[in-house]
C-alpha cells in the first residue's frame, strides 16, 4: 500500500510494499509511484479520473517491478481511492493470491455440497443393504440344493462390499471430534513409521520440522488420518518411481503468520506440507479433487482426499495444493491460538 499526492509521488509506503519492490521507504518518499509499475500510465489515468470526479475509486491490473532483482515483475491488482489530507490511497494485491483464494473458496463450496449429497445417499443405501443381506442369508438356509448357495454367497459378498464403501463414505461424520492439545510432529512420525513399514524400499520419507511449533488443538486420530491419506495418496502416485528406487516424500512444518482461514484472520497458524516428486495431479481431476468418488487411480474410490478435506474443515483449517510434473505439494493450515 502507498499514499501518493496529485502528482503520483509517494508520501508513504508500508512494509509490504518495501519488501515487494526491494527498496526502502526512504527511497520511495517523493519518488513517483509510476516507477514501481511496468505501465505507469495506467496509474496516471486513474489519478486523472479521480481528480476529475468521475470515479470514487479505480481498479486495474498491472505488474509491480521488483527493482532490486533486476527487472522481475509481479502481477497485481491496483485499487486507487480517496485518502485523507488530499492524498490518494493505492492498494496493490498480488493477483496470484486472489486466484488462490477464489480457487480455495470454490473448492470448499463444491466439496461441502458433494459431502452432504454423498452422506445423504450413503444413509439411503445403508438401510436396504441390511435387509438385502438378511434376506439372502434366510434364502440360503431354505435352498434345497447346496450348489445354489453360490448365488446367495455372491449377494451377501456384494452387500458386504457396498456396506464397507458406505462406512468409508460416512467415516468423517460418524464420530465426534475429541479436541485436545496435539503435537503435529508426533502425528507425522506415526504416519512415517506406518509408511516405512509398508514401503521398505524405493521410497524416502524425509522430514523438515520446525521444532519450535506449539501444540495445536485437534483430534489426534483424525490428524493422523489426514496425514496418512495425503502420504498414502502420494505413495500410490509414486509407484513407478518406487519401482525405480528414487521416490521422495517430504513432510515439512512451519509457522505461518497473518493467515486468513474461512474469512477469519489469524495471527499465527500451523502449516504442514506434504511434497512428492510424482507425476502431478491429472488435469481432468483438478477441478473436483476433493469431491467424494473422484479418483484418478484405477480401482480407487476417491475417498482419501475427500476425507482429508472434511477433517480439515472440522479443525477450522484449510487445505490447498499446487502441482506440476515432478512436484506436487499439499498444504494444511490450522489456526494456533
Amino acid at each position: 500500500m502507498a499514499l501518493v499526492d496529485d502528482a503520483g509521488c509517494c508520501r508513504f509506503v508500508n512494509t509490504a510494499f518495501e519488501a515487494a519492490t526491494g527498496l526502502s521507504r526512504r527511497h520511495w518518499l517523493g519518488t513517483p509511484l509510476t516507477e514501481a509499475l511496468e505501465d505507469g500510465a495506467l496509474l496516471q489515468t486513474a489519478l486523472a479520473s479521480l481528480r476529475a470526479g468521475s470515479w470514487d475509486a479505480r481498479r486495474f491490473d498491472a505488474r509491480l517491478l521488483a527493482l532490486h532483482q533486476g527487472g522481475g515483475a509481479l502481477p497485481v491488482q491496483v485499487s486507487v481511492g480517496q485518502g485523507d489530507a488530499g492524498l490518494w490511497v493505492v492498494e496493490l494485491t498480488e493477483t496470484s493470491h486472489l486466484s488462490r483464494w477464489a480457487r480455495q473458496a470454490r473448492e470448499d463450496e463444491d466439496a461441502q455440497g458433494a459431502h452432504e449429497l454423498v452422506r445423504n445417499l450413503a444413509h439411503e443405501i445403508k438401510n436396504p443393504l441390511g435387509g438385502l443381506r438378511g434376506a439372502a442369508q434366510l434364502l440360503a438356509l431354505d435352498l434345497p440344493d447346496a450348489a445354489l448357495r453360490e448365488y446367495t454367497d455372491v449377494i451377501i459378498g456384494e452387500a458386504d462390499r457396498l456396506q464397507a464403501l458406505v462406512d468409508r463414505l460416512l467415516a468423517p461424520h460418524r464420530h465426534a471430534s475429541r479436541m485436545a492439545p496435539v503435537n503435529i510432529h508426533e502425528a507425522c512420525e506415526r504416519v512415517r513409521a506406518l509408511m516405512v513399514a509398508e514401503f521398505p524400499k524405493g521410497l524416502a520419507i524425509r522430514r523438515d520440522y520446525d521444532a519450535s511449533l506449539p501444540d495445536m488443538q485437534g483430534d489426534a486420530e483424525q490428524l493422523i488420518q489426514m496425514v496418512l491419506n495425503l502420504v498414502r495418496n502420494a505413495a500410490q502416485a509414486l509407484a513407478p518411481r518406487i519401482a525405480a528406487g528414487d521416490a521422495d516424500i517430504l513432510l515439512r512444518t512451519r509457522a505461518a503468520r497473518q493467515v486468513t482461514l474461512h474469512r477469519q484472520r489469524h495471527k499465527l497458524a500451523l502449516e504442514l506440507q506434504v511434497h512428492d516428486n510424482g507425476p502431478g495431479i491429472p488435469e481432468a481431476l483438478r477441478e473436483r479433487l476433493f469431491q467424494p468418488l473422484a479418483s484418478g487411480r484405477e480401482g480407487g474410490f476417491g475417498l482419501g482426499l475427500a476425507m482429508v478435506h472434511a477433517l480439515v474443515q472440522r479443525h477450522h483449517g484449510a487445505v490447498t495444493w499446487d502441482s506440476a510434473p515432478g512436484h506436487t505439494v499439499f498444504t494444511l493450515q490450522f489456526p494456533l491460538e
